[in-house]
């Protein structure tokens, strides 16, 4: 066995350039069409809000570019590969490789060291870029793409029970107690039977609960209407029940992550959507390293025989059934039906074998 992977460093380099290039030419082209087509559907709503203008539309570009490229980043690398491999293969390059003694992991090598390289600077981006821009535009546009305070620990439309009475908090900003809520709502209930709705306009922390302001009540069984300036409510309720009601993996870092599952542990809530969501964090960068393998059948067998296509679309077809599968069991970690290891590494493992054992029994 020829465990020289790199027996020419030219040729490496070479595939290595039109792998990266090919990649990043189609993402380009994803994103700049994504992007359009959903500001098209989007600038209507923002425009709609008096005071919005082009910078508040270039401000949601910027928010929502970094998410694109993170979302479709697997499938340019997918599409790039099957681009490089179907056009060396039409021109004989893969076979003037393999008469020169090149194996087919050797040719897909330099490949996947370049996705190695890509997924690392994918991770790095979610980390620092796309979980701040997610969490920005999700606040943004659950406030109708109003202003927002300049906050970044702003969670939005978190939901908790306090008791037989449901709370709505249209916005949630700061943490401990510091902690204070924009646009709070209890849904005042005795069983079954709603007694009061009452809104506020914010609320902050005091002793004995939260101080509400600039109140309305509705009173169902009076059908009036009662306005106060201010009020005590949610008695017992800590900030943590806000801030930890809604923890959306894909709003938070991996550290911040972490400390939110800890705290969900210790308060004895739910953790399996959170967990599968961090282990993800580090699988779905990593799945850019198994598109070339995936789309690699796309370059081995003779381009006379007339199957290039046929190849292009099984590579095309495992990769995106890959795509499928990972949706599919990040669904069930998410619902607690798998383990939320299981749910993350699972689809990544078994594309893996799929895809070695594809490569070898079609060409090795």
């Amino acid at each position: 066995m020829n465990l020289n992977f790199f027996p020419s460093r030219r040729m490496a380099f070479y595939m290595a350039k039109l792998f990266v290039t090919r990649s990043f030419a189609v993402l380009l082209a994803l994103v700049l069409v994504l992007m359009t087509l959903d500001l098209l559907g989007e600038s209507g709503k923002i425009l709609r809000v008096p005071g919005n203008g082009e910078a508040e539309l270039w401000r949601y570009v910027s928010l929502r570019v970094p998410m694109l490229i993170a979302q479709f980043l697997p499938f340019a690398a997918l599409l790039g590969t099957l681009i490089t491999f179907t056009t060396m293969n039409q021109n004989s390059e893969v076979v003037a490789m393999k008469a020169a003694g090149l194996s087919a992991h050797q040719i897909l090598a330099p490949l996947v060291v370049a996705s190695l390289g890509i997924a690392a600077v994918s991770f790095v981006f979610n980390e620092r870029v796309v979980t701040k821009a997610t969490r920005a535009v999700t606040a943004w546009d659950d406030n109708d793409y109003k202003p927002l305070p300049p906050d970044s620990g702003i969670i939005s439309n978190v939901w908790l029970m306090a008791g037989d009475d449901l709370v709505k908090a249209r916005q949630v900003i700061g943490r401990g107690r510091a902690t204070r809520v924009q646009g709070l709502t209890i849904y005042d209930r005795e069983g079954n039977r709603l007694l009061r709705v009452i809104d506020a306009a914010r609320a902050a922390q005091t002793a004995g609960g939260w101080r509400l302001r600039d109140v309305q009540i509705y009173d169902t069984a009076m059908n009036m209407t009662l306005r106060r300036p201010e009020m005590l409510a949610l008695e017992g309720v800590e900030p943590q029940r806000f801030t930890l009601a809604k923890v959306d993996p894909d709003e938070r870092d991996f550290t911040d992550l972490r400390q939110a599952i800890a705290a969900l542990e210790q308060g004895g809530r739910p953790t399996a959507e959170a967990e599968a969501g961090l282990w993800h964090k580090l699988a779905k960068p990593l799945s850019t390293v198994l598109m070339p393998l995936l789309a690699a059948i796309a370059g081995f067998g003779l381009a006379r025989s007339g199957k290039v296509l046929l190849r292009a679309t099984i590579g095309m077809a495992l990769g995106f059934a890959y795509f499928v599968a990972d949706n599919f069991a990040m669904a069930l970690g998410n619902v607690g039906a798998y383990p939320p290891l299981l749910a993350a590494w699972a689809p990544f493992l078994l594309f893996l074998l799929i895809g070695e054992t594809v490569l070898i029994r079609s060409e090795e």
